[in-house]
């Protein structure tokens, strides 16, 4: 399993096709996607409820896998690597913020913040360390203690966004994660994802927004599983 560096991009998306049964009728969820992101890169993906940008989000972080393609992660082919070695890129290369959080209920939010680290053998000292750092990134460090029932959903989300980010996340997959989230709120979380891919992280970014999409070096339009169209942000 190789490591990231500067030339190698963080995630390549070859050719890919989602196709799934449902009865008699065959959905195609992907079609044919070719998609290049390196690091330092943030790329937006916009399109219609349906075109396909949660699966590809899904895909990219080996949480499904495509019906044809190849998909790489830092130059790592997902489809040859066995099972284990993909949960160890998810742990350690990948953050996902999730439309529905994926909060772990039993476990306070300084534990599910931290929880990536401490399954990828990090010291629970130094992990919750970095937990709670995350956790002040994003203004919510007083909520350590305190269980994902007992707070908002605005508060959740950014708890799901400070997971995502800790430790050293080279690739961010992020799914709306400015869904729940007020104007003021959601701009500092853009702000949060823009610096963390300035310092050498590579970010795809799923939103309906078009202010949001703004901070990204590209955008990129699905329609019907197809990228249809793209735009250059610094262009």
């Amino acid at each position: 399993m190789t490591t990231p560096s500067d030339d190698v991009p963080a995630l390549v998306l070859e050719d890919v096709c989602r196709i799934h049964q449902d009865g008699p009728t065959t959905i195609t969820a992907l079609d044919h996607v070719n998609l290049t992101v390196m690091s330092g890169e943030l790329v937006a993906v916009m399109g219609p409820s349906g075109s396909g940008k949660t699966t590809l989000l899904n895909i990219a972080g080996t949480l499904d896998a495509p019906t044809s393609g190849r998909v790489f992660i830092a130059g790592n082919d997902s489809g040859y690597l066995p099972p284990t070695a993909r949960a160890t890129i998810r742990r350690t290369h990948v953050g996902f913020v999730f439309q529905d959080f994926n909060l772990i209920p039993t476990l306070t939010v300084l534990e599910n913040v931290s929880l990536p680290l401490e399954l990828g053998k990090i010291p629970t000292k130094e992990a919750r360390a970095q937990g709670r750092a995350a956790l002040e990134d994003i203004d919510q460090a007083d909520l350590a203690d305190r269980y994902p029932s007992e707070i908002s959903g605005g508060q959740r989300q950014r708890v799901a966004i400070a997971r995502a980010l800790v430790g050293v996340r080279q690739l961010i997959l992020a799914d709306e994660p400015t869904g729940a989230l007020d104007t003021t709120t959601a701009e500092s979380v853009m702000q949060l994802l823009r610096r963390r891919v300035d310092d050498g992280a590579a970010c795809v970014l799923v939103t309906h927004e078009p202010r949001f999409a703004a901070w990204a070096d590209r955008v990129v339009y699905l329609r019907d599983g197809k990228i249809v169209d793209e735009a250059d942000n610094n262009g």
